[in-house]
């Protein structure tokens, strides 16, 4: 199914404009660093054209003619790239230090559709937890009559009765997660998500490292997945252990949502991966996020984070006490343990062909930061071994493909100008995707002096 119908830090002089027009007349960038998304170089001294809201050509100069009528801005020294593409984020869950149905709000998604934006992420997929507002939000993001980035999403959502996602971490009201006590309840909560228009169905299936009960049951969770693809719908699974993710894979599911975190996988799962051609997200920032903030380290004191911060969650990462005990804590030790599995598995996963996408679960949690835990997830999967072109690729098109969407995620022509312009080359070192200078998204320049995660 397609659903393509329906900073040096922040604090460098970016452009003050909001969302408005797309330009009136072609625009021309030029002498820029393309990375288009796709190649596995980058393309020097290139020219990109946007017309409205698409490109109409990228390539090097010599092979792009810039139309007699545009405005050209040249971009030398500078590099352009496609806008990232969250295929595992949250939105509404989080305000501050704050989680909670409270916090579902038009007001608290739009501040954080825009933070998201301003660094970079110009597509995100919203997998699960939503409210009621959602599909308005989601139509108006669409049509381009809000400021942000492009919103998909998973309507509710389909969790553990007594179990996971766990009552006490997520806090969200009835209208926010199903829980279905029997298979034709699971059935039944699909039809519901279908006609809410639902981009994919999500299903949590673990039991949170035993801080629950009980995990979904295989007859419930073979229903949905069941009924989900009767409707035309895919499904993506919540999982944290290598059998979970066996027995879900083999039940069907289309993407693993989370990364394979208690060991390693083994080959038979691997084949099992490529023969079903299951996506895998592996979210290795989620776990970095429960532990990093609290060693302070040199990537969270620069302007690009301390931007994105709360008051209310700046203050905690500043606390002293807070520090102490969160680095001392068996949830930090298990964070570390599981990133340390994650990202072996992740480039033994790639290495063997497994489709792998792009996402964070940003949003479900304070700590895990709108448009920051994106830029760390690239940084960690160079630090898994990709090199930074591959993350990149895997940050736009890969992560495009796994939405369905082929309107976006490579900068060429007839791709949606969703386009984010850097003062250094990634390819050369990822921690300068965070360098950001402008972002564009449809043919409009966004405002991104001053979106902070709320």
């Amino acid at each position: 199914m397609r659903w393509d119908a329906l900073l040096p830090a922040v604090g460098t002089a970016m452009s003050l404009i909001c969302v408005g027009s797309a330009v009136a007349k072609p625009l021309a960038f030029t002498g820029v660093r393309l990375i288009d998304g796709r190649s596995a170089q980058p393309i020097e001294d290139a020219v990109l054209i946007v017309d409205g809201d698409r490109i109409v050509a990228a390539g090097p100069k010599s092979a792009v003619t810039v139309p007699s009528d545009a405005e050209v801005r040249e971009q030398r020294g500078r590099t352009i790239m496609p806008g990232l593409i969250s295929d595992h984020s949250h939105v509404g869950i989080v305000q501050g230090v704050e989680v909670g149905a409270q916090n579902y709000t038009r007001e608290n998604i739009l501040a954080q559709l825009k933070a998201y934006t301003a660094r970079g992420v110009t597509t995100v997929m919203a997998l699960g937890l939503n409210g009621a507002i959602m599909p308005e939000i989601r139509a108006e993001d669409h049509a381009g009559r809000i400021p942000g980035a492009d919103l998909f999403g998973v309507d509710r959502g389909i969790g553990v009765p007594n179990g996971g996602p766990p009552q006490a971490m997520i806090r969200v009201s009835a209208d926010q997660l199903f829980r279905p006590a029997n298979a034709d309840e699971g059935r039944e909560a699909v039809r519901a998500m279908k006609a809410r228009g639902t981009d994919m169905v999500k299903l949590w299936l673990d039991d949170f490292g035993g801080s629950v009960p009980a995990k979904m049951q295989p007859v419930i969770y073979a229903a949905v997945i069941d009924e989900a693809h009767r409707l035309g719908l895919r499904v993506a699974a919540h999982v944290h252990d290598l059998e979970d993710a066996r027995a879900v894979t083999n039940a069907g599911v289309d993407v693993l949502a989370h990364g394979v975190r208690d060991k390693p996988v083994d080959a038979d799962f691997i084949a099992l991966l490529k023969a079903r051609n299951t996506w895998y997200i592996a979210t290795l920032a989620l776990d970095e996020a429960t532990f990093a903030y609290a060693d302070a380290p040199a990537w969270a004191q620069n302007s690009f984070v301390q931007t994105a911060l709360a008051p209310e969650l700046k203050a905690l990462f500043e606390d002293p006490t807070w520090q102490r005990e969160t680095r001392t804590s068996a949830k930090a030790q298990a964070a570390r343990d599981s990133l340390a599995v994650n990202l072996a598995n992740l480039k033994r996963l790639d290495d063997a062909g497994v489709r792998i996408g792009f996402g964070t679960d940003s949003g479900a949690a304070p700590e895990r930061i709108p448009g920051v835990a994106e830029h760390r997830e690239l940084t960690l999967m160079v630090q898994a071994g990709f090199t930074p072109m591959k993350a990149l690729i895997t940050a736009t098109s890969r992560a495009a493909e796994l939405l369905d969407l082929t309107d976006r995620g490579s900068l060429e022509a007839n791709r949606r100008a969703d386009l984010v312009i850097l003062a250094a080359d990634p390819s050369e070192d990822i921690a300068n995707s965070s360098r950001i200078v402008e972002v564009w998204q449809a043919g409009r320049q966004q405002d991104v002096a001053s979106s902070r995660s709320r």
